[in-house]
This record gives structure tokens, C-alpha cells and sequence, in this order.
């Protein structure tokens, strides 16, 4: 007997301690259909089966295997892909692999995980955040271990290359690229190096640094200008002069002196902000082609020209408008909208007080297709993908908040759903649940299944007839339907049992 089927047992027997009459069936070799159902899959191919409802979901379709006992715990796996995955209490603990790329956590806090390097070589971590880093590797180079606020060395974490630190923040050496800077007494006192830069800062008190511009090959081995700059500070945030972009066609100068004014002018566009940040605001984009001023800003703006169009009052409305992009408000946060459009796409979203309604159409202007989702906390959420499918969920309590998240879909939405209904109108399938499956029913054509009572009854129609079933006993006349050309003494009642 193989582990799942024991995990359908063990279910089906927790199930019979509420309802004694289900172990007194008959044995036919399978679970007790009142609990456990089993069959193809409604809206694709393959097949799945369930236990008292979704607290135990099991689907195999092609090369995938999938298996949820809500909502404690649920794996996957794919041989093709060559990738696994399982959580349990998600997000509490989750493992992902994909080919020889693997990562298993707990809490975000401890993390094992390996796999092969661009250069084949293996390594694996261990990460017990923020206190220890390990990773070890085939190759010497790529071995490292730290243990915060102590001692140690990491690559490729944090953002950066390489890290340093000995008695953080007494030191610490940070290197990105060709840029190295040492930190004494983090983030007081820093000196920053590489191919033509050199800067020295003494936080808050000032700061100096320069680049001169070069030329560097890139990743995929052709030529880059790297733009130089010149920054400096005094009495950090209030005063800055910076030079950006050098070397470029479209360099930058950037003076602020906090709150009386802040100025950026370059070749491309000039903005000048005056009694930062509430106060004046005029900005001339001549590269995008249009004007904006605002007082008090960012509250109040208006912008002209036919890169963009904007008209804002906050809270009261707002609407603008680009090449690409629309986005406006009334009564912020009540109503907001947002639409983004390109050669391919389509996208408009619709948002009331933000996660109480949504409604959001994705359109492919290509295939011509569309994918719609609207949601409604904590009533329910509705979509309907670019192939036709569809799904209506009564009761949502987490979906609108994480409409990306299949874990969420997949893990916990079974326990709070009140209703369920998918639909392909490509098979014409039609799969409808209440309550666990407390009343499911399954249309295809002309054909309908039904169940009441977690199974307790069944009802079948279709073109051969229709049949009444409780716990497998049949019961009731069965009604078939009568061949054109046959005489009306040959009809005979025909009833089919599962």
C-alpha cells in the first residue's frame, strides 16, 4: 500500500469517527464514496480525487502530480520539468527544486539551499538569518562564512559581490562590480575606489566624490560608455551639488539647499522645486514634450503638451494621461484607475477604497484574447483566463490581496469558500461546489452529475437515462430516454452504478 493511499485512509477514517455509519458499508475495495471521489478532471486532462470535501485534493494530469491537505500541507512535482515543490503551514516552511537548483526554508529565518554556478560548479548555503552565512562550493573561490556581528565574508548576497565585516559596524567592505568602499563605524566614515573614482564621506557631515567617464565592455562583450559624476554634500540631506551623466549627451546638474530650493537642468529637461517639498514646482521635459507646474506640489498639478496631460487636486481627482499610460483618482482613496497600453497589450484596472473592489482586463490585441478578475472582499472573486476558463469563488478572504499567489488559491481557499463554480466553454464543462462539496454538481452537454450530503446521494442524467443513488444503493424508478426506431415495447430501464 503506497504512502497516498494510507493518507486517504487515515482521512476517510477521521471522517467515519464523525459519521459511524460510513464504516458499516459494505467493503468494495475503495474508500467510502460519501467521503472520497474519484475521477477524470473537469476543465483538464487527467484525473483527481478528494476526501471529505478539499481537506484532501490529489490530481495527476500528463507528467504532473499534485497533492493538498488543507491547510496543513501541499506538494508538486513535475519528472518532465524536472522540478518538486511542497509547503507545509505555507508560508511557514516551503522547498523548491528545480533541475539541480533546490531551496528549503523556514520562516525566511533558516534557508538550506544548492545547485550548480554558470560555471558548473556545485554549491550549496546555509543561511540562519541575520546571525550565520555558509555556502560551500567545489570551487575554492566561491566558499565563504559569516557570523554576524563577528566576523566574515559573503559573495553574491546582500546586493552586492562581496561583502567584508569584522565587529559590524565597526567594519566593513562592500564590493559591486569595480566599485569597492570600506566602511569604519558604519555608516559614518566611508572611502570609495575603483577605475577612475575615487569619494570619501564623513555622514552627516559631508561627502565628495568623482568618476571620470570610460569605456568598459558589458556582458555580452561589446563596448559602454560609463558616464562620469561629480557629488558632494554638506550637512546631509540639506545641501547638494551633483553632476551626473558626464560624458554623455545628455548630462545633468543637480543643486538643492532644503527647503528654500531644489534644481535639475540638463539638455533633455529642467525642473525647479521652490519651498521643498509643499511649495512651487515647474518642470519643462523636452524630450517627453510637455509642462507641468504645481503649487502646493505634488497636491496640486497641471501638466500640458502632447507627451503628457495631467490634471490632479488631491484628494479630490486627478487624471492623466500619456503615450501609453492613463491613471486618475476621485475622492483618493475611494475611486482609482489605472490603464496601460501598447502595441500587444491592453490593461485597465478599477479600484474602490483599493482592495475592497477591483475589476481588472488584461487584453492580448494579438491573439485577441482577454483575461478578466474582479473581486469584491470579502464577498468574492471571479475571473475568467485567456483561454475561456473560468472560476467564481464565494467568500475571499485573502485572494484580493494576493491575487498572484496560487499557494493562497490552492492551500487556503478551500477552508473559507462558501460556493465554487469553474467553467470551460471550450469542453462545455460546467463543475459547481457548496460547502466541501456538502452539494457539488457536474454538467457536460447533455449530460449531469449530482451529489448531495457529501455523496450520501447521487443523482446521474444524461442520453441514456437518469439514475438515483444513496450511498451506493440504488433507488427509484430509472428513466431512459426511448430510441427513435425502436418499438415502444423494446424500451428498457437501464441504470448505471460507479
Amino acid at each position: 500500500m503506497n504512502q497516498l493511499r494510507r493518507i486517504q485512509i487515515i482521512f476517510a477514517i477521521a471522517a467515519g469517527l464523525l459519521q459511524p455509519s460510513v464504516l458499516a458499508a459494505p467493503p468494495s475495495g475503495d474508500l467510502p464514496e460519501s467521503f472520497y471521489s474519484s475521477g477524470d478532471l473537469r476543465l483538464d486532462s487527467g484525473r483527481s480525487s478528494e476526501v471529505f470535501g478539499p481537506l484532501y485534493h490529489q490530481r495527476r494530469s500528463d507528467s504532473l502530480f499534485e497533492l493538498t491537505v488543507s491547510p496543513l500541507f501541499s506538494y508538486r512535482s513535475d519528472p518532465v520539468a524536472e522540478s518538486k515543490e511542497w509547503e507545509l503551514v505555507y508560508p511557514l516552511m516551503t522547498f523548491h527544486q528545480f533541475g539541480a537548483e533546490r531551496r528549503l526554508q523556514f520562516l525566511q529565518v533558516l534557508s538550506l539551499a544548492g545547485g550548480q554556478t554558470l560555471k558548473d560548479e556545485d554549491t550549496r548555503r546555509v543561511t540562519i538569518f541575520p546571525f550565520y552565512f555558509e555556502q560551500r562550493s567545489t570551487d575554492p573561490e566561491l566558499e565563504y562564512r559569516a557570523l554576524f556581528p563577528f566576523y566574515g565574508r559573503l559573495r553574491g548576497r546582500l546586493f552586492r559581490d562581496e561583502v567584508q565585516f569584522a565587529l559590524f559596524p565597526a567594519y566593513l567592505k562592500t564590493r559591486k562590480r569595480d566599485v569597492e568602499t570600506r566602511n569604519i563605524l558604519f555608516p559614518l566614515f566611508h572611502r570609495r575606489t575603483g577605475p577612475g573614482l575615487s569619494g570619501v564621506q564623513l555622514w552627516p557631515l559631508f561627502g565628495v566624490e568623482s568618476r571620470a567617464p570610460s569605456v568598459r565592455t558589458n556582458i555580452v562583450d561589446e563596448l559602454e560608455t560609463m558616464a562620469g559624476h561629480e557629488k558632494f554634500f554638506v550637512l546631509w540631506p540639506l545641501f547638494f551639488k551633483n553632476k551626473t551623466g558626464i560624458g554623455t549627451e545628455n548630462p545633468e546638474t543637480t543643486d538643492i539647499l532644503l527647503p528654500f530650493y531644489s534644481l535639475q537642468r540638463s539638455p533633455s529637461r529642467d525642473s525647479a522645486t521652490y519651498l521643498w517639498p509643499f511649495g512651487l514646482s515647474v518642470i519643462e521635459d523636452r524630450g517627453k514634450q510637455y509642462r507641468e507646474w504645481g503649487f502646493p506640489w505634488p497636491l496640486i498639478t497641471f501638466a500640458r503638451g502632447e507627451g503628457k496631460t495631467s490634471n490632479r487636486v488631491w484628494p479630490l481627482f486627478s487624471r492623466s494621461r500619456t503615450e501609453t499610460l492613463e491613471s486618475g483618482f476621485a475622492l483618493w482613496p475611494l475611486y482609482k484607475y489605472n490603464r496601460a497600453t501598447t502595441e500587444d497589450l491592453d490593461r485597465t484596472r478599477r479600484r474602490v477604497l483599493w482592495f475592497l473592489y477591483s475589476d481588472l482586463v488584461e487584453r492580448n490585441l494579438g491573439a485577441g484574447t482577454a483575461f478578466e478578475r474582479t473581486d469584491l472582499w470579502p464577498l468574492f472573486s471571479a475571473r475568467r483566463n485567456h483561454d475561456g476558463t473560468g472560476r467564481f469563488q464565494v467568500l475571499a478572504l485573502l485572494e484580493p490581496f494576493l491575487p498572484a499567489s496560487l499557494d493562497v488559491e490552492r492551500i487556503y481557499s478551500p477552508l473559507w469558500t462558501v460556493w465554487s463554480s469553474e467553467t470551460d466553454p471550450n469542453s462545455g464543462v460546467t463543475k459547481s461546489a457548496l460547502l466541501w462539496n456538502l452539494f457539488r454538481s457536474e454538467r457536460t452537454g447533455n449530460s449531469r452529475k449530482c451529489s448531495l450530503l457529501f455523496g450520501f446521494f447521487h443523482y446521474q442524467s444524461g442520453p441514456e437515462g437518469s439514475s438515483w443513488r444513496m450511498f451506493s444503493n440504488p433507488f427509484g424508478k430509472n428513466r431512459t430516454r426511448k430510441e427513435p426506431d425502436a418499438p415502444a415495447d423494446s424500451t428498457a430501464n437501464v441504470s448505471k452504478h460507479r
